[in-house]
């Protein structure tokens, strides 16, 4: 085996063993609005969650952190996303009627920071 081949095998293996590596299901995901669904439909589903959902929707208030954009798809987004944090452990998931989507990047922008929880 040559030098370099060895070198190049031991960092390998060296940042396999320091870089810790995620399972199945240890991706971090957040829960968005489709941005297919009608306003309509998403005013049904953002209104749930805020509402008998428990999400909370503080954020997106007018003033707040997430108001703006103030669009149906981001407000909804920003309540998805805090009720499916708040309860997937306990059964919660993010469809919302077809309104959700799960994404892997993190829908956060300026000063809103979408939650994630492990």
């Amino acid at each position: 085996m040559s030098p370099l081949l060895v070198k190049i095998t031991l960092v390998l293996l060296f940042m396999s063993i320091i870089i810790p590596q995620k399972s199945v299901g240890e991706y971090e995901q957040w829960c968005i609005a489709d941005e297919q669904t009608p306003d309509e439909e998403l005013k049904v589903a953002l209104d749930w969650a805020c509402g008998e959902g428990g999400a909370d929707c503080s954020k997106i208030q007018v003033n707040q952190a997430c108001y703006f954009p103030n669009t149906m798809t981001n407000h909804a987004s920003y309540a998805f996303n805090d009720y499916f944090q708040r309860f997937k452990h306990k059964g919660g998931s993010c469809n919302f009627k077809g309104a959700a989507m799960i994404t892997e990047l993190d829908p956060s922008y300026n000063s809103c920071k979408y939650e994630f929880i492990p």
